[in-house]
Protein backbone atom coordinates (compact mmCIF):
# COMPACT_ATOMS: atom_id res chain seq x y z
CA UNK A 1 0.00 0.00 0.00
CA UNK A 2 1.14 3.68 -0.78
CA UNK A 3 1.92 6.05 2.57
CA UNK A 4 0.69 8.61 0.24
CA UNK A 5 -2.34 10.41 2.67
CA UNK A 6 -5.00 9.85 0.27
CA UNK A 7 -6.65 13.22 -0.82
CA UNK A 8 -8.41 14.60 -3.50
CA UNK A 9 -5.70 17.34 -4.20
CA UNK A 10 -2.92 14.11 -3.67
CA UNK A 11 -5.15 12.47 -6.89
CA UNK A 12 -5.76 15.42 -8.63
CA UNK A 13 -1.75 16.15 -8.75
CA UNK A 14 -1.25 12.35 -9.55
CA UNK A 15 -3.67 12.74 -12.44
CA UNK A 16 -1.94 15.22 -13.90
CA UNK A 17 1.46 13.65 -13.69
CA UNK A 18 0.01 10.44 -15.30
CA UNK A 19 -1.53 13.25 -18.15
CA UNK A 20 2.50 14.69 -18.31
CA UNK A 21 3.55 11.08 -18.25
CA UNK A 22 1.36 10.63 -21.54
CA UNK A 23 2.08 13.10 -23.39
CA UNK A 24 5.67 12.55 -22.59
CA UNK A 25 5.52 9.06 -24.01
CA UNK A 26 3.71 10.47 -27.39
CA UNK A 27 6.79 12.56 -27.88
CA UNK A 28 8.92 10.22 -27.44
CA UNK A 29 7.15 7.75 -29.83
CA UNK A 30 6.79 10.37 -32.45
CA UNK A 31 10.57 11.44 -32.33
CA UNK A 32 11.21 8.17 -32.69
CA UNK A 33 9.33 7.56 -35.68
CA UNK A 34 11.17 10.65 -36.96
CA UNK A 35 14.50 9.69 -35.90
CA UNK A 36 13.86 6.09 -37.70
CA UNK A 37 13.01 7.84 -41.14
CA UNK A 38 15.71 9.65 -41.11
CA UNK A 39 18.05 6.57 -40.52
CA UNK A 40 16.34 4.54 -43.14
CA UNK A 41 17.22 8.17 -45.36
CA UNK A 42 21.11 8.22 -44.20
CA UNK A 43 21.20 4.39 -44.94
CA UNK A 44 20.67 5.30 -48.29
CA UNK A 45 22.60 8.21 -48.92
CA UNK A 46 25.28 5.70 -46.97
CA UNK A 47 24.93 2.79 -49.56
CA UNK A 48 25.09 5.32 -52.45
CA UNK A 49 28.25 6.69 -50.97
CA UNK A 50 29.72 3.10 -50.33
CA UNK A 51 29.13 2.53 -53.66
CA UNK A 52 30.93 5.58 -55.22
CA UNK A 53 34.07 5.28 -52.91
CA UNK A 54 34.46 1.24 -54.18
CA UNK A 55 34.22 2.74 -57.76
CA UNK A 56 36.59 5.78 -56.65
CA UNK A 57 38.98 3.11 -55.22
CA UNK A 58 39.00 1.15 -58.23
CA UNK A 59 39.38 4.36 -60.87
CA UNK A 60 42.39 5.65 -58.05
CA UNK A 61 43.91 1.71 -58.42
CA UNK A 62 44.05 1.45 -61.95
CA UNK A 63 44.96 4.78 -62.11
CA UNK A 64 47.93 4.36 -59.80
CA UNK A 65 48.92 0.73 -61.78
CA UNK A 66 49.15 3.18 -65.11
CA UNK A 67 51.58 5.42 -63.84
CA UNK A 68 53.76 3.23 -62.09
CA UNK A 69 53.64 1.43 -65.36
CA UNK A 70 54.50 4.73 -67.04
CA UNK A 71 57.15 5.95 -64.37
CA UNK A 72 58.16 2.84 -62.38
CA UNK A 73 57.74 3.06 -58.81
CA UNK A 74 60.37 5.01 -57.60
CA UNK A 75 59.99 7.76 -60.77
CA UNK A 76 56.47 7.95 -59.17
CA UNK A 77 57.84 8.97 -55.76
CA UNK A 78 59.60 11.74 -57.62
CA UNK A 79 56.62 13.38 -59.13
CA UNK A 80 55.94 16.59 -58.32
CA UNK A 81 53.11 16.88 -55.70
CA UNK A 82 50.57 19.43 -55.32
CA UNK A 83 50.17 21.90 -52.80
CA UNK A 84 47.35 20.85 -50.35
CA UNK A 85 47.06 23.96 -48.65
CA UNK A 86 44.23 25.18 -49.61
CA UNK A 87 42.81 22.37 -49.68
CA UNK A 88 39.82 22.73 -47.08
CA UNK A 89 36.94 20.41 -45.42
CA UNK A 90 33.60 22.06 -46.19
CA UNK A 91 30.75 21.39 -43.53
CA UNK A 92 26.97 22.03 -43.56
CA UNK A 93 25.25 20.97 -40.16
CA UNK A 94 21.87 20.50 -39.69
CA UNK A 95 19.76 19.48 -37.15
CA UNK A 96 16.87 16.91 -36.48
CA UNK A 97 15.38 16.55 -32.84
CA UNK A 98 18.80 17.66 -31.35
CA UNK A 99 20.64 15.57 -33.44
CA UNK A 100 23.97 17.03 -35.32
CA UNK A 101 23.95 15.87 -38.78
CA UNK A 102 26.97 16.92 -41.15
CA UNK A 103 27.11 17.17 -44.62
CA UNK A 104 31.25 17.27 -45.41
CA UNK A 105 32.93 17.32 -48.52
CA UNK A 106 36.78 17.71 -49.14
CA UNK A 107 37.75 20.89 -51.61
CA UNK A 108 41.07 20.85 -52.93
CA UNK A 109 41.85 22.90 -56.02
CA UNK A 110 43.62 21.69 -58.34
CA UNK A 111 46.54 24.24 -57.08
CA UNK A 112 50.14 24.75 -58.89
CA UNK A 113 53.52 22.41 -58.50
CA UNK A 114 57.14 22.41 -59.50
CA UNK A 115 56.59 21.09 -63.22
CA UNK A 116 57.83 17.77 -63.67
CA UNK A 117 60.70 16.31 -65.67
CA UNK A 118 59.14 13.83 -66.93
CA UNK A 119 55.07 14.89 -66.86
CA UNK A 120 52.75 12.29 -68.17
CA UNK A 121 48.70 12.10 -68.57
CA UNK A 122 49.19 8.76 -66.50
CA UNK A 123 50.28 10.65 -63.67
CA UNK A 124 48.01 13.69 -64.15
CA UNK A 125 45.24 11.15 -63.97
CA UNK A 126 46.40 9.39 -60.96
CA UNK A 127 46.50 12.74 -58.75
CA UNK A 128 42.89 13.76 -59.90
CA UNK A 129 41.94 10.44 -58.77
CA UNK A 130 43.51 9.93 -55.65
CA UNK A 131 41.79 13.22 -54.56
CA UNK A 132 38.33 12.19 -55.96
CA UNK A 133 38.15 9.11 -53.49
CA UNK A 134 39.60 11.51 -50.41
CA UNK A 135 36.19 13.68 -51.41
CA UNK A 136 34.22 10.64 -51.79
CA UNK A 137 35.21 9.31 -48.49
CA UNK A 138 34.71 12.18 -46.70
CA UNK A 139 31.09 12.56 -47.07
CA UNK A 140 31.09 8.65 -46.59
CA UNK A 141 33.01 9.62 -43.52
CA UNK A 142 30.23 12.53 -42.73
CA UNK A 143 27.40 10.16 -43.17
CA UNK A 144 28.72 6.84 -41.17
CA UNK A 145 28.67 9.62 -38.29
CA UNK A 146 25.54 10.90 -39.01
CA UNK A 147 24.18 6.85 -38.17
CA UNK A 148 25.69 6.57 -35.02
CA UNK A 149 24.43 9.64 -33.61
CA UNK A 150 20.84 8.62 -34.70
CA UNK A 151 21.41 5.60 -33.43
CA UNK A 152 22.56 6.43 -29.94
CA UNK A 153 19.24 9.18 -29.93
CA UNK A 154 17.16 6.37 -31.09
CA UNK A 155 17.97 3.94 -28.88
CA UNK A 156 18.34 6.30 -25.33
CA UNK A 157 14.44 7.89 -26.98
CA UNK A 158 13.35 4.42 -27.37
CA UNK A 159 14.57 3.31 -23.42
CA UNK A 160 12.77 6.48 -22.22
CA UNK A 161 9.53 5.25 -24.01
CA UNK A 162 9.62 1.79 -22.81
CA UNK A 163 10.09 2.97 -19.17
CA UNK A 164 7.32 5.32 -19.22
CA UNK A 165 5.19 2.77 -20.98
CA UNK A 166 6.05 -0.41 -18.95
CA UNK A 167 6.99 1.16 -15.86
CA UNK A 168 6.39 4.68 -14.88
CA UNK A 169 2.81 4.94 -16.36
CA UNK A 170 1.57 1.61 -14.87
CA UNK A 171 2.86 2.57 -11.41
CA UNK A 172 1.39 5.61 -11.00
CA UNK A 173 -1.39 3.99 -12.20
CA UNK A 174 -1.79 1.84 -9.70
CA UNK A 175 -0.73 4.16 -7.20
CA UNK A 176 -3.68 6.63 -8.39
CA UNK A 177 -6.41 3.97 -8.11
CA UNK A 178 -5.19 2.58 -5.08
CA UNK A 179 -5.72 6.24 -3.16
CA UNK A 180 -9.05 6.73 -4.57
CA UNK A 181 -9.84 3.04 -3.49
CA UNK A 182 -8.90 4.51 -0.34
CA UNK A 183 -9.89 7.67 -0.12
CA UNK A 184 -13.57 6.21 -1.19
CA UNK A 185 -13.82 4.37 2.37
CA UNK A 186 -12.91 6.63 4.33
CA UNK A 187 -15.25 8.83 2.71
CA UNK A 188 -17.62 5.93 3.28
CA UNK A 189 -16.70 5.53 6.93
CA UNK A 190 -17.15 9.40 8.01
CA UNK A 191 -21.02 9.20 5.88
CA UNK A 192 -21.34 5.68 8.22
CA UNK A 193 -20.00 8.09 11.23
CA UNK A 194 -22.19 11.23 10.91
CA UNK A 195 -25.02 9.40 10.25
CA UNK A 196 -24.81 7.57 13.28
CA UNK A 197 -23.79 10.71 15.21
CA UNK A 198 -26.82 12.34 13.69
CA UNK A 199 -28.89 9.35 15.01
CA UNK A 200 -27.88 9.58 18.03
CA UNK A 201 -28.68 12.80 18.95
Amino acid sequence: MSEVTPTRSVVLELRNEQRAMREGYVFLDEKCLLLAAEIVAELDRYAALARAVRQASEEATWALVAAVARHGLDGLQLYPAGDLGEARLEQRQRSLMGVRLVDAAFVAPLASRPPAIDASPEAERCRIACLALVDRATALAAVTGNLERLSFEYQRSLRRARALADVLLPELTRVAVELETRLEELEQEDAIWMSRAAGSR
